[in-house]
């Protein structure tokens, strides 16, 4: 009798923690009706493109890329992370390979709470930490940006994940140490200038998500924010950009500027990588954005890199 009633506490236990886990891991979306009436602005729609990296990763890849490949987003570009390899999705406005039967709401919701359109937790592969920064006014202009764009019938591709990592539901818990809801908020401390650089670089630019070092969960270590890091990939070290010795100390607002533009250091060397397509959606941007960036960049703490190494 008393081994029965054990096993039945077990049971009970397991049952009530159970239910705990997917209550906490539940995906939290946008309440209905946070949309009201929007008048799309396709300039300032194009400028989140630009500064939000959108080609970066969803570009198709081809053999011979041109200048207009950037706007055909079919997917498929491979980021390769100690939990596995992530496929970056079709986001072009084909019906059934991409996003062009989603609706507003459906896009806005995976851009701030990391929420597809079937309910599902989105990978934060995809920086909606960063991006949940936007207030939705500039999401809905992104929306509306790419609803402008090429139709492309490629076929998404599986990430490829291994247990745990494959199992998406675990992701309310990564959110709930890492998703926070916040948009961005000016502060009154800094000129308008700073404000726009430190909106861009915290939020749509996603700087941060690159140029940090990560935690065991996979989150940005907040007291090395900026300082680099391993590379995803896990080749080479991706650099400091904080106004620190190990970082852009050197460097003044003009050359961050000046890099943003066109790719080239101060010492006449030129970015690679992924910078190299980074700098490539910067240089789209107003010399104001890019003078702003750069403004708030020399404006972080001075941060050491080496611990990260």
């Amino acid at each position: 009798m008393a081994r029965r009633r054990f096993l039945s506490g077990i049971v009970v236990l397991a049952a009530a923690a159970g239910g705990a886990f997917w209550l906490l891991t539940a995906p939290t979306s946008l309440p209905t009706g946070a949309l009201g009436p929007h008048t799309a602005n396709l300039d300032n729609g194009k400028t989140m493109f630009n500064i939000g990296g959108c080609a970066s990763c969803h570009a198709t890849e081809v053999a011979e890329p041109k200048a207009e490949d950037r706007l055909k987003l079919g997917g498929g570009h491979a980021l390769k992370t100690p939990f596995g390899t992530f496929l970056a999705p079709n986001i072009s406005t084909d019906p059934k390979a991409g996003i062009g039967a989603w609706s507003e709401f459906d896009f806005v919701n995976a851009m701030v709470r990391g929420v597809g359109r079937r309910g599902e937790h989105l990978y934060p592969s995809f920086p909606y930490t960063s991006y949940q920064r936007m207030p939705l006014a500039d999401v809905r202009d992104l929306w509306a940006f790419l609803n402008t764009l090429p139709a492309v019938d490629r076929p998404n591709e599986p990430h490829q994940l291994g247990f745990p990592f494959n199992f998406r539901r675990g992701l309310g818990l990564w959110k709930l140490l890492h998703l926070d809801g916040k948009a961005f908020e000016p502060s009154p401390d800094r000129s308008a200038q700073l404000n726009r650089g430190a909106y861009l670089v915290e939020g749509p630019g996603h700087c941060a998500e690159c140029h940090s070092p990560r935690g065991l969960s996979g989150g940005i270590d907040p007291g090395r924010r900026f300082a680099g890091g391993p590379d995803p990939s896990g080749k080479g070290f991706v650099p400091n950009i904080t106004p620190h010795a190990d970082g852009m100390a050197k460097w003044s607002d003009r050359d961050i500027a000046y890099l943003l533009e066109t790719g080239q250091t101060p010492d006449g060397d030129s970015v690679g990588g992924t910078m190299a397509d980074v700098t490539v959606n910067t240089g789209n941007l107003s010399a104001q954005d890019r003078n702003a960036m750069a403004a708030y960049l020399k404006a972080l703490p001075a941060r050491s890199c080496k611990a990260a190494k």
